[in-house]
């Protein structure tokens, strides 16, 4: 099988080409492209998705960052007409991730879980046998077409026989522990709530809050201090004060220093 990674992480990428050949030792890597652009040119310079080139082999599936250094990958369907199946990557999940399993052959969530990517190379496998590829020029319409965004403005939330409201403007943070979701109140209040973080990731303004690491999803206000460390890990002083130590993610550095300066 021919695998093309599109990443603007290079530690990512190697993490991913590692996994890649772990599943199947045969599996060759074609190309790694950081960037919109160096996909568009390598896109057509294979001649795939240009009428009237010719066409060398095109990979068989594709693995691809939604968010790259120059842009969203979505521009690489504009500009090429790829219709190669993809397999999305995210650092973090948003409210029209949804869509993405409409039409995609999946979506990973960063870092990348192996038995996760087991499973999605196997769906793969598994549609590759049916007539019909995903429709990725849909998914494209599909992710560009305007859309209510419906955040979520409250959580309710039990307190013994009581049950209370929180607006999530007065959120500091949310965390998990033990299967466990809390969020916490600009005030230092912990609150249990219903949902995983996973879920909780999807329903909150991306603009407003960051999940920086699988524990901890954090807004933006409540960012007291970073801290740089060697070999480029990031801490970060929250307020309240968490009784965990909150590094972000290597993976999602990139995009959490993005978020910061938005």
């Amino acid at each position: 099988m021919n695998v093309v990674i599109i990443e603007d992480e290079a530690r990512t990428a190697r993490q991913l080409e590692r996994m890649l050949k772990k599943y199947d030792p045969t599996l060759h890597i074609v190309a790694q492209l950081p960037s919109v652009n160096e996909a568009v040119a390598w896109f057509r310079e294979q001649g795939h998705g240009q009428p009237g080139h010719h066409q060398s082999s095109p990979p068989d599936l594709v693995f691809m960052d939604i968010h790259l250094e120059d842009g969203l990958a979505f521009t690489i369907f504009e500009q090429t007409g790829l219709t190669v199946p993809v397999i999305f990557t995210t650092a973090y999940e948003e409210y029209m991730i949804k869509a993405f399993k409409v039409n995609s052959i999946d979506y990973l969530l960063k870092p990348v879980d192996y038995d996760e990517l087991v499973a999605a190379l196997e769906k793969f496998k598994a549609i590759r046998t049916q007539p019909g590829l995903p429709d990725l020029n849909t998914l494209l319409a599909l992710i560009q077409k305007p859309r209510d965004p419906a955040y979520k403005e409250r959580f309710m939330v039990s307190l013994g026989t009581k049950i209370r409201s929180v607006e999530v403007t007065d959120v500091a943070y949310f965390f998990s522990e033990e299967k466990a979701t809390f969020l916490i109140t600009r005030e230092g209040l912990s609150l249990p709530v219903e949902y995983s973080l996973d879920q909780v990731s999807g329903m909150l303004d991306p603009v407003r809050f960051f999940r920086v690491n699988r524990q901890f999803l954090v807004a933006r206000p409540a960012i007291h201090a970073i801290h740089a460390y060697s070999a480029g890990k990031l801490k970060l002083d929250l307020l309240p004060a968490s009784r965990h130590e909150v590094f972000v993610s290597l993976s999602r550095i990139t995009e959490f220093k993005d978020w910061l300066g938005r």
